[in-house]
């Protein structure tokens, strides 16, 4: 069974939208294809300035393991910077198929 990942935030009040575009990409392209299991990811942005994160995983452990690894990847750190913590929520969801 595949995993859905979604999490939704706001950007910190110091980062503009083109600072955490440039830490976005690099989480993409320096962390998450690299990672096992990581089937695909987007960025979206809502018309009121929210923004999203959605990740498809092959499995439940592939996404534990990104998330795991995650905490020592310096490409996250940059991009968790610029979210504003108070507005982060992460949900998964397990695919029926």
């Amino acid at each position: 069974m595949a995993v859905i990942e979604i999490v939704t935030f706001g950007l910190a009040a110091h980062v503009d939208e083109a600072e955490f575009l440039d830490a976005d990409r690099a989480v993409q392209t320096e962390f998450a294809y690299h990672r096992r299991g990581v089937l695909r990811r987007t960025t979206a942005r809502g018309v009121a300035g929210q923004w999203l994160v959605v990740t498809l995983w092959a499995s439940p452990g592939d996404a534990d393991a990104a998330a795991q690894a995650a905490g020592d990847d310096p490409a996250v750190a940059r991009l968790t910077g610029c979210l504003d913590p108070s507005s982060v929520v992460s949900t998964r969801y397990d695919t029926l198929d």
